[in-house]
């Protein structure tokens, strides 16, 4: 299954001190809006996405269609393709794509422990 870019999008508390902090581990922004709370830093192939106010807990971001510099793949499996093959292996959907949609769209499982995974898709 190819979930394409991977990320961890971080629920912040302080967006500046945070971007201050991951910077001093070689991170350094690379999309994104401040005036709106949100920021997308990268180090390598090593993303991670610091939001604050947008959403309760840490999760793990996925976005296919995408590499890790955000760029388009020439081929890749559709959102709504992903989540009928989780939704047939009996994963649970806390959030659903609108499967007969094309384009953007996103769905959200939650793991075991709790921890949100959020595979969404921007093409």
């Amino acid at each position: 299954m190819e979930l394409g870019n991977f990320s961890i999008s971080l629920a912040v508390k302080d967006l500046a001190a945070s971007r201050s902090f991951y910077e001093k581990f070689g991170f350094t922004v690379f999309a994104g809006d401040a005036a709106q709370n949100w920021l997308i830093l990268k180090n390598g192939d090593h993303v991670i996405g610091l939001f604050q106010g947008m959403f309760e807990r840490n999760m793990l971001t996925f976005n296919p269609g995408w590499d890790s510099n955000a760029q388009p793949l020439a081929s890749f499996t559709d959102v709504r393709d992903l989540q009928r093959q989780l939704k047939a292996q009996g994963v649970q959907l806390q959030q659903e794509a609108d499967e007969s949609g094309t384009g953007p769209a996103s769905f959200v499982a939650i793991d075991p422990d709790g921890n949100p995974i959020l595979v969404d898709q921007h093409l």
